[in-house]
């Protein structure tokens, strides 16, 4: 849910047959209302919040572990996999899925130790495999195999690190899909794995020392017993690992029993002197900096450089006391600034390079330069300064993008980046420091060609009279006649911005003659702090209005109709199509609302939920309540309302949304809708938020999905 906090490595890919000429019939008269779906019994539970009587008849599913949602679950996927399974195209469909999907993936290579480390799948394997080279033209060697770990694929690598000599990889694997890890210790020239067994690590990496013999990381209490996957996760506690040593005797660090909503994040500066903590709480991009110094025997007191919560501040690198920060401080849209921690006072902060008309998205320090990399109108521009702050040159793009990457070290002569754009897969370069050019690494090859495909940009009038920036992207030549099925996809929240990427099955999706569409909504990202703020908290409803504004955009604007417009969009994303398609039944032919936070009155209470207040607001609040009531999915479901064709997704073993959101959802749209459209939900096992899902899982939930919508939206194969 937090990019600042969790960032899920996201492989696009796929695919047997070629999906072909689409002819559009009109959708399917044939009524699905003889669905029998399982009933679902009712228990009369009502809560009165701040005077208001609200009933919660299926809070009996948030029990995971109960054998009545067991069976729920079994005889929802029963219905929802029946109906599938009976779309002639899903099998079409899929086949062209895992054609596409099998091509050779790179990850941006990084270097530590003098060896080169990098992750590659390829082509159809379930997760990629983390691998090392001393140099890049030498035959890469496997470092570690996550395929190898469970016959379906469902352990999969998270956060790794590898210690500053290249000498021990830290690395934690999750199960199932699940947020928690479990960390090891390989040592890199065996591949053999010590006795270090790390358990509990949730929201962290591994922070090596400079002498690589042990390494920080933060964890939570073990869970009590049946609420692994649902209870509320407090307390987080910053440690120090010694190599060789067991988990009971790690040394606490820092935590706070006074707070028990902070999370910490260590990181050890390049000269191996300092330990940086950041701070955070819940999901605002607001931080606090402390700071230890590690070369003082005994260790050194931990320092509190910045402790006000008041701004986001991301450390870069220091020279000596002199730490240097990229930070939104008096610059909704990013600065970069630097602290003598010797002469902390405000007044004593200097601004290196002072905010831009792009919004500041990340920055690195390679060469001794700081690498900076911005959001023009959702797409990427990289410009490089000096240490001091003055502009050297920008970085020139294969084209109107995103690119990714841009790691590094202050010696590292060289970084790597990835260019992508939605016709373009993720193709990686190597960018020489010195001399500012790019020289291609590796370049996939995908069994389609990207001139077929068109890419425009528009804005368009949100209800206030806000424009909203969307993407729109479909094979070239097409009609605006109306009558064509178009896939929009919005987030708007959390700070996160969408830019192009590439994906195989929107891809699949436009070979079909779909159109797929992308609105840059406000509570993202892309035009800095105050579009964020313009979408959350009591501005919660701007986002929903900027959406249902891009769908009746497109349609008057001749791209689709009502009967043929998809909307879809995942966690917060599957909030967004939650509440318009509640507040707008008639505008959607279909809606796909994936791992979604779907009860607005519940979801603090399930465990990483309490963060999301920063976005969301807290129910204690009065004024807050009324505006989160008011557009809660779960909560505006209508009794003998019509509602668009629908496909509920989660997984069971999601831990950041639990199921029981998409559960009660779900469970609530049977019983109200007065349609004759498909109400199915589709719950994957062994699967959590997303992050690590295998590539088969993938596969057959895109082809789940794209069936369900030729079924719903009308569109039939012509040729296949």
């Amino acid at each position: 849910m937090n990019s600042t906090l969790l960032k899920s490595f996201a492989f696009t890919s796929v695919t047997l047959f070629f999906v072909s000429g689409i002819l559009l019939a009109e959708p399917s008269k044939k009524s699905d209302a003889s669905l029998a779906y399982p009933k679902t019994k009712k228990v009369e539970v009502v809560d009165t919040i701040h005077g208001v009587k609200i009933s919660d008849p299926y809070r009996w599913l948030e029990d995971d572990n109960a054998e009545d949602t067991k069976s729920w679950v079994q005889a929802q996927n029963k219905v929802t996999f029946g109906y599938l399974e009976q779309i002639p195209a899903r099998e079409k469909v899929k086949s062209r899925l895992t054609k596409l999907w099998n091509y050779e993936k790179y990850t941006t290579p990084f270097k530590e130790g003098g060896r080169y480390f990098f992750r590659k799948n390829d082509g159809l394997q379930n997760q990629h495999v983390l691998y090392t080279v001393d140099r890049l033209t030498d035959t890469p060697r496997v470092l570690l195999d996550p395929n190898k770990l469970s016959k379906d694929g469902t352990v999969s690598l998270g956060n790794y690190s590898i210690s500053d000599d290249g000498k021990y990889l830290a690395y934690g694997l999750s199960d199932g899909g699940s947020d928690w890890r479990t960390f090891h210790v390989r040592n890199v020239k065996t591949g053999k794995d010590l006795r270090d067994k790390i358990e509990w690590v949730k929201f962290s990496g591994a922070a090596w020392t400079k002498d690589g013999q042990g390494f920080f990381y933060s964890r939570f209490d073990a869970p009590k017993k049946g609420e692994k996957l649902s209870g509320s996760n407090y307390f987080q506690k910053l440690y120090y690992h010694r190599l060789g040593t067991p988990q009971s005797e790690d040394l606490l660090i820092y935590h706070r029993p006074d707070q028990k909503d902070w999370g910490f994040s260590g990181s050890v500066t390049e000269d191996g002197q300092y330990l940086i903590i950041s701070i955070w709480k819940g999901t605002e991009r607001k931080n606090r900096i402390y700071f230890k110094d590690l070369s003082v025997q005994r260790g050194g007191k931990i320092i509190q450089l910045l402790d006000d919560f008041d701004a986001e501040y991301g450390f870069l690198a220091n020279d000596g006391p002199v730490f240097y920060f990229q930070t939104d401080l008096d610059a909704p849209r990013g600065r970069v600034i630097a602290i003598d921690t010797n002469r902390p006072d405000r007044e004593n902060w200097r601004e290196l390079i002072p905010e831009a008309k792009e919004t500041l998205q990340s920055t690195s320090v390679v060469n001794n330069m700081f690498v900076t990399s911005y959001l023009k109108d959702a797409h990427t521009q990289v410009k490089i300064f000096g240490m001091d702050g003055k502009f050297v040159r920008e970085v020139e793009l294969p084209g109107i993008g995103t690119a990714s990457g841009f790691g590094g070290k202050r010696e590292h002569k060289e970084t790597f980046y990835a260019y992508y754009s939605f016709s373009t897969p993720p193709t990686v370069y190597r960018y020489d420091m010195t001399t500012g050019k790019s020289t291609l690494f590796k370049k996939p090859k995908v069994d389609f060609n990207p001139d077929d495909y068109v890419t425009s940009q528009v804005f368009y009038s949100s209800k206030d009279g806000t424009q909203i920036p969307m993407f729109i992207t479909h094979k070239k030549g097409l009609k605006r006649d109306g009558g064509n099925p178009c896939y929009l996809y919005g987030y708007g929240g959390f700070n996160i911005s969408l830019t192009p990427r590439f994906s195989i099955p929107n891809l699949v999706w436009m070979e079909m003659g779909g159109i797929y569409a992308q609105a840059n909504l406000r509570g993202g990202g892309e035009y800095g702090k105050a579009w964020h703020n313009a979408g959350r908290l009591l501005n919660k409803q701007n986002v929903f209005d900027d959406f249902i504004s891009a769908a009746e955009w497109l349609v008057s604007n001749k791209y689709t109709r009502k009967d043929r417009l998809a909307i879809g969009g995942g966690s917060n994303g599957g909030l967004l199509v939650g509440a318009c398609m509640t507040q707008r039944p008639d505008l959607f032919g279909a809606a796909v609302p994936a791992v979604g936070v779907l009860d607005m009155l519940r979801f603090q209470l399930f465990t990483i939920g309490h963060a999301w207040t920063s976005d969301y607001g807290k129910i204690e609040d009065p004024e807050m309540f009324k505006v989160q009531y008011s557009y809660s999915p779960y909560h505006n479901v209508r009794k003998g309302t019509s509602y668009p064709a629908t496909m509920i997704t989660t997984g069971d073993h999601d831990d950041r949304v639990v199921p029981a959101h998409s559960f009660k959802f779900a469970a609530a749209l049977q019983e109200a809708h007065a349609g004759k459209a498909p109400v199915l939900i589709r719950i994957e096992t062994r699967a959590g938020h997303g992050a690590g899902k295998p590539t088969q899982f993938q596969i057959e939930e895109a082809a789940d999905k794209w069936a369900f919508l030729v079924r719903t939206l009308g569109i039939e194969d012509s040729k296949l």
